[in-house]
């Protein structure tokens, strides 16, 4: 288990990052100048960025090493929380965005992932792999949140007469920092967790066009069909990315830099909080019917928000829909590692990842352009995501609800 828990550690102290950034970005970037359709524009260049990224992972992670792509990747996200620290030139914030790795919502999208939930099967039993799955996400929560929590110091910092742009510049720092920790994490995992078993490449690279899809061999026809849905739920998800809510939230009720590091502070400390009740209801009631049972009400939740009047009222709805909406995350992780087999969980952890990356890369861009002037009032993207989200899960649960799994863990 050292693996497993180097692996979770790794995650961890991304996902602080990642919270840290995905709340101060916005607040950063709009305090710059840039419009929200700009600060949308780059999100999305990011996220196009993590798609390339996760395309190659998935057709070269395992002949490279995956332990040796882990630390390449850290040292991209290193790179990126640099450039953003030091200059402000848009061209170089994109050129950045695209080719590193940045914390732009709660939800990792970075091509990390599918290295790691491909590394954690091989790290445990059977039975444990929901749990592992679920811990693995339960810590990257916790971190989330206190990351988010963190967005705030520049504002504390400013009361000692620190200046507040000094104080953005300092936590970008952190975050380079942070990024070259993963990196020197991802050299000490041991060879466990590189590929155990192949799939006949030499027969998949008979032709030249094989060389760029993904080997994943009968399990083709049902990732594809998963990859399709899940695109649908990341393109709803980047609508209302967390950088692009706080956003919202700072425009639209004046609040400061400080109450809502304190907010998202909040929300993701309930994302993580429900991590813990995924294990045992997977347990009780499968993966499949705990995955749509408790992100169904989440997703109206999330529409609701536009309709409240003032900023607590709103506040408390997204805090109620964040104590639902994670649930779904390591029993989907679990639940699609099931349906296939082992040689081929890079390929589909890659692959879905993939589908999840260019529904998310899609969308915040047109969310930007629905935040400026008098749209802002209607708050469409967040009616928007819940409408698609909620199409997501009636249409996974009527394509999948007949689906049998080997196990139920």
């Amino acid at each position: 288990m050292a693996d497993a828990r180097l692996i979770i550690t790794m995650r961890g102290m991304r996902s602080f990052a990642y919270g840290m950034l995905a709340v101060l970005l916005s607040v950063a970037l709009s305090n710059a100048g840039l419009s929200p359709s700009a600060i949308g524009g780059l999100i999305t260049v990011s996220l196009i960025g993590d798609f390339c990224g996760t395309y190659v992972i998935g057709i070269f992670a395992d002949r490279w090493g995956r332990r040796r792509t882990l630390v390449i990747l850290a040292l991209f996200m290193a790179g990126t929380g640099l450039v953003f620290g030091l200059t402000s030139v848009y061209l170089l914030l994109l050129l950045a965005a695209f080719f590193g790795t940045l914390g732009t919502t709660a939800s990792e999208t970075a091509p990390f992932l599918p290295i790691e939930q491909a590394m954690l099967p091989q790290t445990c039993s059977t039975e444990q792999r929901t749990a592992l799955f679920a811990r693995y996400n339960l810590v990257a929560s916790f971190a989330t949140a206190l990351g988010a929590l963190a967005a705030g110091l520049p504002d504390v910092l400013a009361h000692t007469g620190f200046p507040v742009a000094s104080g953005i510049r300092l936590m970008f720092g952190v975050y380079a920092v942070l990024a070259v920790v993963v990196a020197l994490l991802g050299l000490r995992l041991s060879s466990h967790v590189e590929p155990s078993g192949q799939i006949d490449v030499e027969k998949h690279l008979e032709k030249w066009w094989h060389r760029l899809v993904p080997p994943l061999g009968r399990s083709r026809s049902i990732v594809l069909r998963l990859a399709a849905l899940f695109s649908v739920d990341a393109f709803a998800g980047g609508l209302v990315v967390q950088s692009l809510m706080v956003l919202y939230f700072h425009l639209r009720f004046g609040e400061p830099l400080t109450l809502l590091a304190a907010l998202f502070f909040g929300a993701n400390l309930l994302s993580a909080l429900s991590f813990l009740a995924a294990v045992p209801l997977a347990r009780h009631f499968g993966l499949l019917n705990t995955m749509v049972f408790t992100h169904l009400p989440s997703n109206i939740l999330l529409a609701l928000v536009i309709v409240m009047p003032t900023f607590p009222l709103a506040a408390l709805t997204l805090l109620i829909r964040q104590s639902l909406s994670q649930m779904d995350v390591p029993t989907r992780q679990a639940y699609t590692m099931a349906l296939v087999a082992p040689e081929v969980r890079t390929a589909t952890a890659s692959v879905t990842s993939l589908a999840r990356s260019a529904g998310s890369a899609s969308s915040p861009v047109f969310s930007g352009l629905l935040l400026q002037g008098p749209l802002l009032l209607l708050g469409l993207p967040f009616l928007l995501a819940g409408v698609l989200k909620s199409a997501y899960d009636v249409s996974l649960w009527t394509l999948f609800r007949k689906v049998h799994i080997p196990e139920e863990t």
